[in-house]
């Protein structure tokens, strides 16, 4: 018999994808989200004619949103608009060193041949080996629930293992390739937010540059929350309940089965199974007890966890000249600003920092004439912040942004707001205050990440950024499939494909 009623803790990506998958395959299922609105680290909020998302800024992946609308027979475009930003963004080395990445590859190629004689040359093979590690790597290992290494025993699998580069360097596989460093730090930012430096980050990460170069950079007209509108629209079309500002106080547990959920208010709610998409550590150490948990507080405080940021929104009262879309600003050395990450975790000095400016690609997020501002520093997690750090490097990063660009824009902010490791504690139970959930290390893939089942309750799950297949929009998306996939295959006889 299939199980009646499925609750799903957070309405992030994973929550919402793993509920509207098991709706889909006629199941009740109510998802409990302790704020006022559904999104999780995509939320939006609005204030003084300015429309802000709150987390996720870059659109990359389209494959993987097209297959999950598609897996209820829709297409993306019943839910919102799409563009390719062309430039993809710009990434600053310093005074008057804007490089703007096309979106066209013949284009991109001619621009690394200009900083590197042999570069476009080199990029094609780069590129192939890239692609053949999204291909396998995405279409196949993330789909994998990582509980067991006979799901890996497979002669093909293992040689796809050795082919995906796992137990190279992500550092050492782009350093075969490229010799200038300029065009070393434009391959190995997308690793940048992966929880470790290039250096430790498997070489199967490439197929991040074949997402970023072959696929591209997409924005969804009205802003990264109108995916989460769509998702919403298409889980209550499915039959799935939101309820929302319902903070769980715990899940009550009998004979190894969740039996309930208990809000803060009180409400009791009796289940026949759970998949929590919270923050696993908070549901691991807080919501279960201490009985049922899978992991010792030992076991979660040796985890590697992805960065924190120190995030700024900011309304201007005017236009601004010198900025995409999307913006990375690396003028300053990064070996320095990992090392606070990744090393010896502090507050850096000379922080890398990004600015995304969606007005620029997108008049509805901003008053006519005027601009907004997302700032974005990587932090390490775990650190004390207030009010005091937040302005210190507020201003640390605003006085380069307005060299670098040369403009005046501190005097034209009408409206700001900051965020940052205890925000996201708050908000959304984050462990450590992390902004992208566990690293992908090599010692923290797949069956070494931590399980989406529960081992001593039956019927309890986790999806999302801690477990597999890994931090990320796209990722949070595949969990939610997989995580739901289990659960119908190990409480009735139908599989979701």
């Amino acid at each position: 018999m299939p199980l009646k009623h499925v609750v799903v803790i957070g309405a992030g990506f994973a929550g919402i994808s793993a509920a509207t998958h098991l709706a889909d395959k006629g199941y009740k299922v109510t998802i409990l989200e302790k704020n006022s609105t559904p999104g999780g680290r995509a939320r939006k909020f609005a204030a003084e004619g300015f429309v802000f998302d709150m987390g996720p800024s870059w659109y990359w992946m389209p494959d993987i949103f097209d297959q999950y609308f598609e897996s209820f027979g829709k297409k993306t475009s019943d839910y919102y608009d799409l563009i390719r930003l062309d430039p993809s963004y710009a990434v600053i080395y310093g005074e008057g060193e804007f490089l703007n990445i096309p979106a066209k590859l013949d284009e991109f190629k001619s621009l690394l041949e200009g900083i590197e004689k042999g570069a476009a040359e080199k990029l094609e093979e780069f590129l192939a080996q890239a692609k053949y590690k999204y291909q396998v790597g995405i279409q196949e290992f993330v789909n994998m629930p990582s509980r067991s290494l006979m799901e890996f025993a497979k002669p093909r699998l293992l040689f796809d293992a050795l082919k995906l580069d796992l137990f190279k360097s992500m550092s050492s596989h782009v350093r075969k390739f490229f010799k200038h460093e300029k065009i070393i730090r434009l391959m190995e930012f997308p690793v940048l937010f992966l929880g470790e430096t290039a250096e430790k980050i498997p070489a199967l990460y490439s197929l991040m540059n074949y997402a970023d170069i072959a696929l591209g950079t997409w924005y969804p007209m009205g802003g990264m929350h109108k995916i989460i509108e769509g998702m919403v629209s298409l889980a209550e079309e499915k039959g799935v309940h939101f309820k929302y500002n319902a903070e769980v106080n715990s899940i009550e547990i009998q004979d190894n089965k969740a039996k309930s959920v208990l809000l803060s208010n009180g409400e009791n709610i009796p289940v026949d199974a759970v998949i929590a998409g919270a923050d696993y550590h908070h549901v691991d150490q807080n919501l279960i007890p201490k009985a049922y948990s899978n992991y010792s507080p030992s076991y979660w405080d040796s985890r590697v966890m992805a960065p924190s940021s120190l995030l700024f929104y900011l309304g201007i009262d005017k236009k601004l000249k010198n900025l995409l879309h999307h913006n990375l600003f690396f003028d300053q050395p990064l070996e320095p600003h990992a090392d606070a990450i990744y090393t010896r975790p502090r507050w850096p000095e000379n922080p890398l920092f990004y600015v995304s400016a969606p007005s620029v690609t997108d008049p509805s997020v901003a008053p006519e004439g005027k601009e907004n501002l997302f700032l974005l520093i990587p932090l390490a997690p775990g650190l004390k912040d207030n009010e005091e750090i937040r302005e210190k490097y507020y201003h640390i990063i605003m006085t380069r942004l307005e060299e670098l660009t040369n403009q005046e824009i501190r005097p034209h902010v009408v409206y700001k707001r900051s965020y940052a490791h205890s925000n996201f504690m708050a908000d959304y139970h984050a462990y450590k205050g992390n902004a992208y959930g566990l690293a992908n290390t090599l010692t923290q893939t797949a069956i070494l990440k931590p399980s989406l089942k529960n081992k001593k309750v039956s019927n309890l799950y986790y999806t999302g950024q801690l477990t597999v297949p890994g931090p990320g929009v796209p990722p949070s998306l595949i969990s939610g499939r997989v995580v739901a996939n289990e659960l119908i295959k190990e409480h009735s006889m139908e599989k979701i494909y």
